[in-house]
C-alpha cells in the first residue's frame, strides 16, 4: 500500500514477521538510541528530580566497572538466549555454515568479512544463540571484539556485555587467549569500520580492508591460536549507502570523521516498522554466514615479520579461497573480492 509515495507494510502481517521485526528495532533502536537516552536520564535525574543519589551511585559503579570490557567482559548466557535473538535470526534471515569442526582443545582466531554496515551477521552469531552457535560448535566459548567507543555510553555498556562481546584491544585479546589453553574463540570483524564506508549493494566487487590488517595475526602466532576465516555472504546487501566512492568530497569528509571519533559516519537507508520507503532497520535479506577450516598456528612467544607476512598471506588466500566456493550459492557468479 502506497501513499505519498510511501510504501507501507500490509495491516494483516504475520505475528511472527511483526515479532522479527520487533527484534530488529529492538537491537537497532538500543545501539543508537539506548546509550544518549542514558546519558539525558541521569543528567534529568540529577538536577531535577530528589533520586539525584541514583546518577551518583551509577557514575561510581561506571568508573570500578571501565576496566570489565577489557578483562574478559561480563557475558550473561540467559540473554544471549533470549527468544528476541530467535526472532533477529529469522528476520533477515542469518544462517551459520561450517565447514569443520573446531577442536575444543584449542583455541581460535576468527577472521569475520565483511563488516557490512552494522555487523548484522557477525553480532547474531557470534554475541547471541540466535542461530545455536554453542550447538553447532560444542564446547568453544565465541567472543566478538569491537571498538572499545561501543563500552563508553552508559546502559548501552552494560546490555551490550550481556552477549559476551569485549573491546578489540591488544590487551582484551591477550587476557581472553591467554586464560586457558583452549575452547575460546575470539572473533574480530577485521576491516573495521573504515570497511562500513565501502559497503554498497550489488556491486561487483566486495571490498574488504585487510592488507594492513597485521595485529590479529601477530596475536594469532603469540598464543599459538589456530586461525579460522569467515565470511558473511549478503552482509552488504542489508542496507543502501549514499554513493560515497573513495576520493570523492563526501567520502573525504567520512574518513576524515573516522579517524577523528572512530566510528564510520555512514548515511545510510534502511526501512521503518510500519513502512518500507526510509528508517534504520535494515532490510530483510539473507545472511549466510560460512565459518571455514581452521589454519594451523604454531605458538611464536615473538614472531618475526617474516613470519606475520607469511601467515597473513595464507589467511588472505584461504579466506578467497572460502569465497570462491561458496559464492555462487548465495552471489551472481561475476562478483569478486577486491582486497585493499
Amino acid at each position: 500500500m502506497r501513499i505519498f509515495g510511501i510504501e507501507y507494510a500490509p495491516l494483516l502481517v504475520p505475528l511472527e514477521r511483526r515479532k522479527q521485526t520487533w527484534a530488529v528495532f529492538v537491537w537497532i533502536g538500543s545501539f543508537f538510541f539506548m546509550g544518549p537516552i542514558g546519558v539525558l536520564g541521569l543528567l534529568y535525574m540529577f538536577f531535577y528530580t530528589s533520586f539525584y543519589f541514583f546518577p551518583l551511585l551509577y557514575i561510581a559503579w561506571y568508573v570500578a566497572d571501565w576496566k570489565t570490557a577489557e578483562t574478559g567482559g561480563r557475558r550473561w548466557n540467559w540473554v544471549r538466549k533470549w527468544s528476541l535473538w530467535k526472532d533477529y535470526a529469522s528476520y533477515f534471515p542469518v544462517t551459520l555454515v561450517k565447514e569443520a569442526e573446531l577442536d575444543p582443545q584449542f583455541n581460535y582466531f576468527v577472521g569475520s568479512h565483511p563488516h557490512g554496515i552494522l555487523c548484522s551477521g557477525a553480532f547474531c552469531n557470534f554475541a547471541t544463540e540466535g542461530t545455536n552457535v554453542s550447538q553447532v560448535f560444542p564446547g568453544i566459548t565465541f567472543t566478538l571484539t569491537t571498538l572499545s567507543c561501543q563500552f563508553v555510553m552508559p546502559f548501552y555498556r552494560e546490555f551490550f556485555m550481556t552477549s559476551g562481546a569485549v573491546t578489540a584491544s591488544k590487551n582484551s585479546i591477550n587476557y581472553i587467549l591467554g586464560s586457558s589453553s583452549g575452547g575460546n574463540a575470539v572473533v574480530l570483524v577485521v576491516g573495521g569500520a573504515p570497511e562500513s564506508l565501502d559497503t554498497h549493494p550489488n556491486l561487483e566487487n566486495i571490498s574488504l580492508i585487510l592488507k594492513p590488517r597485521k595485529g590479529f595475526i601477530r596475536l594469532a602466532l603469540k598464543h599459538g591460536a589456530h586461525l579460522v576465516p569467515s565470511f558473511s555472504f549478503g552482509e552488504s546487501e542489508v542496507y543502501d549507502q549514499v554513493d560515497n566512492p573513495r576520493g570523492s568530497r563526501l567520502r573525504n569528509i567520512q574518513d576524515y570523521l573516522q579517524k577523528m571519533i572512530g566510528l564510520a559516519p555512514v548515511i545510510i537507508k534502511g526501512r521503518g516498522i510500519f513502512q518500507y520507503s526510509f528508517g534504520i532497520i535494515p532490510y530483510r535479506r539473507p545472511i549466510t554466514t560460512v565459518v571455514g577450516k581452521p589454519i594451523l598456528v604454531e605458538r611464536t612467544g615473538n614472531p618475526t615479520e617474516e613470519q606475520v607476512d607469511e601467515l597473513h598471506a595464507r589467511y588472505m588466500e584461504e579466506l578467497v579461497a572460502l569465497f570462491d566456493r561458496h559464492k555462487n550459492k548465495y552471489y551472481p557468479s561475476n562478483i569478486k573480492l577486491k582486497i585493499f
